[in-house]
């Protein structure tokens, strides 16, 4: 009885599958230290560098109207352009994994070329598109509609460099949703919406939230596609990015650091409410699993 334990013992300790890494104290330190070396101490140093200004000229500088307007028009043009891109990054998704068709691999990689571009060659192409002597101004300005040079031209700007965020969280979603279970659904009866309401968007919606998500976050310090294409007016088309580096070139690195901060405290609350949806769409889509 006792070596027959003892083998099962054996046994099992010789099934235990190694590790490819070290063990889980020794990677939390490297985890830890590295995030600390490459984001915590940084953003903690911002944090520090803002309380050079006394609080009064901390509350002026970040509530002036100047400020607070340029506030308005990063967060509402990266909002919209990441709801954009939710609406038609799907889109694009769907069509790259449920279609094969002539050039479908160029497209694919087109996708990807937000990412590669840089963000002022960006910037310089859809100003010399959207200008009113521009391929699409010109025909825009037909119906009297202006891009360039407004802030609808900021969310355009905002919507290209931020829509590879949806597509790529997406698309492979998309790809493991078994084709049996629409088979299914379509054998009782149900339409293709009804398909579509109740198999596959419960099973996207997560993926989803994160593309919207990684897309709104992105968007929100976008800096180099936008200064070309928006005009910089202030209290019309001025980012708050634009504002910090003009602050930087007055040697004003306090109110450099209280207007980034203000961002940075504003961005991690709304990106920590929209991951908090989506691990309560998560949890509510597994129940009714």
């Amino acid at each position: 009885m006792t070596a027959n334990a003892a083998e099962l013992g054996n046994s099992t300790k010789s099934a235990k599958p190694k590790r490819v890494i070290p063990g889980f104290g020794l990677t939390l330190g490297y985890s830890i230290t590295y995030l600390s070396l490459l984001i915590l101490i940084p953003l903690a140093l911002l944090f520090v560098k803002a309380t050079g200004m006394t609080w009064t000229e901390f509350h002026t500088l970040i509530l002036s109207e100047r400020v607070l307007s340029a506030y308005r028009v990063s967060f509402g043009a990266a909002f919209i352009a990441a709801a954009i891109n939710a609406v038609f990054g799907f889109l694009v998704a769907w069509v790259l994994v449920r279609y094969d068709f002539t050039g479908r691999k160029i497209v694919d990689a087109l996708v990807d070329l937000p990412f590669a571009l840089p963000t002022a060659v960006a910037g310089i192409s859809l100003t010399a598109l959207y200008a009113q002597n521009g391929l699409f101004g010109s025909f825009l300005a037909n119906y009297d509609i202006k891009v360039a040079f407004t802030p609808t031209g900021i969310v355009v700007a905002l919507t290209f460099i931020s829509l590879p965020f949806v597509v790529r969280t997406v698309q492979p979603v998309l790809a493991d949703i078994e084709a049996e279970l629409e088979e299914a659904a379509a054998s009782l009866g149900a339409s293709r919406w009804q398909s579509f309401k109740a198999v596959i968007f419960p099973a996207i919606l997560p993926a989803l939230i994160t593309g919207f998500a990684l897309a709104f976050a992105r968007a929100i310090g976008e800096y180099g596609s936008v200064i070309f294409i928006a005009g910089n007016m202030p209290y019309v088309s001025e980012i708050a990015p634009l504002l910090i580096v003009t602050q930087l070139e007055q040697y004003n690195y306090e109110g450099a650091a209280a207007i980034a901060a203000v961002m940075l405290v504003v961005s991690f609350v709304l990106l920590l409410i929209i991951n908090s949806l989506q691990s309560w769409v998560r949890l509510r889509t597994g129940k009714e699993a």
